[in-house]
């Protein structure tokens, strides 16, 4: 009896739901940091077992938006539920519960699916804190199940396996069972020179940092020749990414040259610009030049 389906993994911004994504498929499909608003498009991740085939899709930090960029995430969380066989909700168990979190749950009550709770980082928890934190975000929704994980350091993921599992329709699979995501490599190539921008600068770049690739060449069987355009609203954001005498940007291209390289299983000729594109984030023509 194969089974397979469609999950969606669901949350607010910072919940680690593109570190849950990585560590159930084994690959790197999804950029990680500690940064809000990391993931800004539906990313699928497929896991393709012998007793059935979960492809997972990891969405943006559910959140109000406040940019045309942020509309654009929000309606991809609300594209991401649609046909899918059961939900995610993965909540930072160290964090209360907010009005933030009140507004996830009666998003779920809205659509009525399957749902199952995820309480992360329960590694933070005091164990006997746990039991009256799953009461209490039972009497909030009929969760399908509640499962305490900590997706940084691979608790209980497997018992989440055979769960989800359990949930899912009779089927074959709908993907290739060598494929684990639905990107190109061209995507994931820009994700990781953003991750690297992400982990090296101040807080206040995050939302305001974009990447475009502008060569992609794969033309030589030995190396691959990539240019990439790093997008910033300000001068003095250029200045932060650049640093000084272009230490900083130096060492962003050494650590998503290294990534890349292991992605494309090639050497990599990579050139980084910086270029300020002011409120590119409400541009609907430049945004869609990003998809």
């Amino acid at each position: 009896m194969f089974k397979s389906g469609f999950v969606s993994i669901i949350g607010r911004p910072n919940s680690g739901k593109s570190t849950l994504l990585n560590q159930l498929l084994g690959e790197k499909v999804s950029i990680v940091s500690d940064k809000p608003q990391t993931t800004r498009e539906s990313i699928l991740g497929i896991l393709s077992l012998k007793e059935g085939q979960i492809v997972f899709t990891d969405t943006p930090g559910i959140h109000k938006p406040g940019y045309e960029l942020n509309r654009r995430m929000m309606q991809t969380v609300y594209n991401s539920l649609e046909g899918t066989d059961l939900l995610l909700l993965l909540v930072d168990a160290s964090t209360a519960f907010g009005s933030g979190d009140q507004y996830v749950v009666d998003l779920l009550k809205e659509r009525g699916l399957p749902t199952f709770l995820l309480l992360n980082k329960i590694d933070l928890v005091r164990k006997e804190m746990l039991l009256p934190l799953i009461a209490s975000y039972a009497g909030k929704h009929p969760f399908t199940e509640i499962v305490p994980i900590s997706a940084l350091k691979k608790d209980n993921l497997e018992l989440l396996i055979s769960l989800i599992l359990k949930q899912l329709p009779e089927g074959p699979p709908h993907f290739p069972e060598e494929q684990f995501t639905d990107k190109h490599e061209r995507f994931l190539v820009g994700e990781i020179v953003r991750e690297k921008v992400l982990l090296n600068t101040r807080d206040e770049l995050p939302y305001s940092t974009t990447v475009l690739i502008t060569r992609f060449d794969e033309s030589q069987p030995d190396v691959a020749v990539l240019y990439c355009d790093i997008f910033v609203e300000r001068e003095s954001q250029k200045k932060i990414v650049i640093g000084g005498q272009g230490q900083m940007l130096k060492q962003i291209g050494i650590e998503a040259r290294a990534d890349i390289e292991s992605l494309l299983g090639k050497r990599v000729f990579l050139e980084l610009y910086v270029r300020v594109k002011p409120k590119w984030r409400d541009n609907p023509r430049f945004l869609d030049s990003l998809s």
